[in-house]
């Protein structure tokens, strides 16, 4: 279990962390048991966040050059699913200084494009993969290999309580995780917290803010634009109640740097993001691109896509890249219209390569201005 706590309204909160995390830790003590012939009860692993995780070790076996391990996952005061579930690794050394990862029994296949990984691939996400290869590379003597099986006995069963189906991941639960670790955080307390940063920000008088869903944003408006000297606040999922927040401090001009899979939302106008409350990208997209004139097949495209990194590739094929921009000066007018005209909001979409896709009317006088 780990013992690292948040206190968030006077409430406190235990971090946990994540199937990605769980993954690394198993295979890292499998490859030891399977070259030490001896059983271990417990392993530590690094974690993108910079923690080390000293995790416990379950059902344990040992084979020639094999063995197998589980860890429980622990999601700390922030539970979903997965929490609670085992997360079964199976190794096999070999005369190969290769690491090959492979999904087991309830880890999910991805059968459409879009996705972190690509179809035909087990849903084991880019980062937990490094962590795993990380982990294993580091016990491994030269010129030894692994292949790494992830299995998740529950697997197959809880991913029918997630969006997996309806992405196109099949037979299993995601290997997730950025940063090894799960952060608890209320809706409330989480709104609140970005409330009070966005209110710190405001105290340096400044009218100029620059708003951002989340990491990537951020990087976009600090490498690609150089807003080095402008309050760059996160929004997460709360757009709209962050558009607010801005009327209530005085802010009058707002730049919204953010993916497509996000900002299409505030085209339609949903201002709660969260896929739980509200996913009508696809929907969006197509009646957009209905309304500039795109023929059936091309719509019939789109709401085949699970994600909009996919219909991304089915737009640009079919020649409606102008779709973006036109997404983007509906997005400034919803802003506009939510709170009433208080603000200018200027909106400017890029896709998870980090390339520009779209900028809105609004957003290209205020780059000018900024």
């Amino acid at each position: 279990m780990l013992d690292r706590y948040i206190f968030k309204n006077g409430k406190k909160m235990r971090y946990g962390y994540t199937t990605g995390s769980c993954a690394a830790a198993a295979s890292k003590a499998a490859t030891i048991m399977a070259l030490s012939k001896e059983k271990i009860n417990c392993i530590t692993i690094d974690t993108p966040k910079g923690w080390k995780l000293d995790i416990e070790v379950l059902e344990s076996t040992i084979g020639e050059n094999c063995a197998t391990c589980s860890v429980k996952k622990d999601g700390g005061d922030d539970p979903d699913h997965t929490n609670g579930i085992l997360i079964h690794v199976f190794i096999q050394i070999i005369d190969n200084p290769t690491i090959e990862i492979k999904g087991g029994k309830g880890v999910g296949v991805v059968t459409k494009p879009g996705l972190a990984m690509p179809p035909g691939k087990a849903a084991i996400n880019p980062v937990p993969r490094k962590m795993i290869e990380k982990e294993v590379r580091e016990v491994l003597p030269d010129g030894k290999g692994a292949i790494v099986t992830i299995s998740v006995p529950e697997g197959e069963k809880i991913a029918k309580k997630t969006f997996n189906p309806r992405l196109g991941i099949l037979g299993g639960i995601s290997i997730l995780g950025t940063s090894g670790i799960v952060e608890p955080m209320s809706e409330e307390a989480f709104k609140e917290s970005l409330a009070i940063e966005l209110r710190m920000a405001t105290q340096k008088s400044t009218d100029e803010m620059i708003l951002v869903p989340g990491n990537y944003g951020r990087d976009m408006a600090l490498d690609t634009f150089k807003f080095v000297d402008k309050p760059i606040i996160k929004t997460s999922n709360f757009i709209g109640f962050m558009l607010e927040k801005c009327v209530e401090n005085n802010v009058k001009k707002v730049l919204m740097i953010g993916h497509i899979g996000k900002l299409v939302k505030v085209a339609g106008g949903i201002f709660h993001t969260h896929s739980k409350v509200a996913d009508a990208r696809i929907e969006i997209l197509a009646a957009n691109l209905a309304q500039l004139g795109a023929n059936q097949k091309t719509i019939e495209q789109i709401f085949d896509c699970v994600t909009t990194e996919a219909a991304i590739e089915v737009i640009n094929k079919e020649g409606y890249d102008h779709l973006y921009e036109h997404l983007c000066n509906k997005a400034e007018k919803r802003c506009s219209y939510r709170i009433y005209d208080a603000l200018e909001v200027g909106i400017i979409m890029f896709s998870m390569d980090k390339k520009i896709l779209g900028i809105g009317n609004v957003a290209k006088k205020l780059l000018e201005e900024f």
